[in-house]
């Protein structure tokens, strides 16, 4: 016996799903497997390169595991144990914590791997990927979204895919979200980032590597941001920053010059120079603390970077865009077993729970990120913060939203309990 389909004449999918990158893949994965009929779309080809740190924390690597992906050093990921914090003059190493809620390790992969993984994963559940798609906007119909238009192989030749509910995972771009009028708001942090791969003895190491001081040189400020360095296990090593938009700097810095000029002053053996470069410089928009809003409105939903959900303490994205996505497709399964009013009271829950998610959590983030963005207090906070191991493992816990709302230690009572007493505005 077969089961009928449920898409409606004249109807492309279910579930049109824009973007395959973490949140669209994991978004379609989970939909394909509670059986719907689920169109990815891919601007892009596979495998393709992303601006990334190619870094995930215990909370990314949980979505990971909660997905199916075997996680293990044999299966290709490199592991490690924390975050090295170096500022003030300070070196200080902090294991990820043990926790009920995520895993004690972290891993690496880079996302011209890790993407093509992901979209193969939804792939396998039974997804539909096109690739060579990129979507122009939203179709709508009395006031609802039923479907996109986009560009589709080589040629760029115009179509249109419909479904009863779309999904956008297009990125920082947002294009689905601005074409049915959602804005950004200006209020709320963004970040930029920028990364090159070199060629160097760095590259295995047990834990992330985080310099809190990037100095301005030229006009002697402080940065708020961070470098990182994150060997990749095959040779070669990530290295990067990022800058928070809190910072009279944002904007007016040349991002590329700033990261020669960091790396200039690293040891030479250490292979950060221009003839042990194995690519050129990449950068990226980071949007953050929920920076684009409603979530849900009139079958369009909003996931991972096309709806701010980039941490606004730490920059961190994969693992947020990964999380939101579940809770997407978990409410979208809902709605489409429901016909009615029914079915969009089921899928107004997805803006609930994201708020319930993340909501206190990264408004203390941008509160945080407005903070750092006075170079007096950043200095204050590294030469005076860095040297207290106890208190870093607290910041650590904070940072990377390692704790245990429930059940947890000390340093986990005072992350939710803080969190519960930050201002909704």
């Amino acid at each position: 016996m077969t089961t009928p389909s449920r898409r409606k004449a004249g109807e492309d999918a279910e579930v049109i799903v824009v973007g395959a990158g973490p949140a669209g893949s994991t978004a379609a994965t989970y939909l394909a497997r509670a059986g719907l009929d689920v169109l990815l779309l891919e601007k892009s080809k596979f495998p393709r390169e992303k601006v990334c740190g190619d870094g995930l924390t215990p909370r990314g690597v949980k979505q990971l595991v909660d997905l199916g992906i075997d996680t293990r050093e044999e299966a290709g990921w490199l592991h490690n144990r924390g975050l090295r914090v170096v500022g003030g003059g300070v070196t200080l190493e902090l294991d990820w914590p043990d926790l009920a809620t995520f895993p004690p390790y972290g891993v690496v992969r880079p996302r011209q791997d890790f993407d093509e993984m992901l979209a193969r994963t939804a792939q396998q559940a039974g997804a539909r990927l096109f690739e060579q798609t990129t979507v122009t906007g939203a179709i709508t119909e009395r006031g609802r979204v039923v479907g996109v238009t986009a560009k589709t192989g080589p040629d760029k030749r115009e179509v249109t895919y419909r479904a009863p509910i779309v999904i956008g995972c297009d990125g920082v771009s947002a294009r689905l979200a601005l074409s049915v009028g959602i804005q950004k708001d200006d209020g709320k942090p963004m970040g930029v980032a920028v990364r090159r791969y070199y060629a160097s003895p760095r590259t295995k190491d047990d834990y992330l590597e985080s310099h809190l001081e990037l100095w301005d040189r030229e006009n002697d400020v402080l940065l708020p941001g961070y470098g990182w360095i994150f060997g990749m296990g095959d040779g070669t090593v990530n290295v990067g920053l990022g800058i928070l938009s809190t910072s009279k700097a944002y904007g007016t810095t040349d991002y590329r010059a700033l990261l020669k000029s960091w790396l200039d002053g690293t040891p030479e053996e250490w292979g950060f120079r221009e003839e042990n470069a194995t690519g050129k410089i990449g950068g990226a928009a980071l949007p953050m603390g929920l920076n684009r809003k409603p979530h849900y409105r009139d079958g369009l939903l909003l996931v991972g970077d096309a709806g701010g959900m980039v941490n606004p303490f730490n920059g961190e994205g994969i693992g947020y865009a990964m999380e939101s996505a579940r809770i997407a497709a978990e409410c979208v399964v809902q709605a489409l077993a429901r016909t009615g009013p029914s079915r969009e009271r089921a899928l107004h829950g997805y803006p609930v729970r994201i708020e319930q998610a993340l909501g206190s959590y990264f408004r203390m983030g941008n509160l945080f990120s407005r903070l750092i963005g006075h170079p007096t207090i950043m200095r204050t906070a590294t030469k005076y913060g860095l040297p207290r191991k106890t208190l870093m493992k607290l910041v650590l816990k904070l940072l990377a939203g390692l704790y245990d709302p429930k059940d947890g230690d000390s340093f986990d009572r005072i992350i939710t309990a803080a969190t519960k007493l930050t201002p909704t505005a």
